[in-house]
């Protein structure tokens, strides 16, 4: 289990991240169109999963904001918006922002993802959502880079996040 804050109280996540160097967990969340998009669906592609709670909150929106603008100038890189918003919100989102290079996925049916990624919040405020987390991943799979935001309030590391793609 992991500990984070939500305004300086804690918060504990289900289990631990996915290290660097192991291979990314298997997992089958609906994308916006509600049909499974799984990790083998983006094999070939370097991956940055970008992770949070709600799409409608001000850091979860200032973070796909920012890993669109940033790997949109990067080659073979795709943003996985990844929440337990329903697909519908985060479709309104990009639309109403025209953020168009980014897939979001919703793990709001299965509820797998947060468990076997280790990032789920068990207490607190938002027990049941997911904790902001950035996963870098080459193109076979293999995680490159992880960064759990220990205080839920604040936005991830783009640029460490980003330079492992470099």
């Amino acid at each position: 289990m992991s500990q984070i804050t939500f305004k300086g109280k804690p918060i504990t996540t289900y289990g631990r991240l996915p290290e660097k160097g192991e291979k990314a967990p298997h997992f089958e969340l609906l994308n916006s169109e509600l049909n499974i998009a799984t990790l083998q669906d983006f094999k070939g592609k370097r991956v940055i999963m970008n992770i949070f709670p709600s799409i409608d909150t001000h850091y979860c929106a200032t973070s796909v904001r920012n890993f669109s603008e940033r790997a949109n100038e990067m080659d073979n890189v795709t943003v996985l918006n990844i929440s337990r918003d329903l697909p519908f919100a985060q479709e309104r989102f990009t639309r109403e922002e025209k953020i168009a290079n980014v897939v979001n996925l919703s793990d709001f049916r299965e509820r797998n993802f947060g468990k076997d990624y280790g990032l789920e919040m068990i207490d607190g405020p938002w027990e049941g959502l997911l904790s902001r987390v950035v996963i870098v991943l080459d193109e076979n799979g293999k995680i490159l880079y992880t960064q759990q935001v220990k205080e839920i309030n604040q936005e991830p590391d783009y640029l460490e996040a980003l330079k492992v793609l470099l």
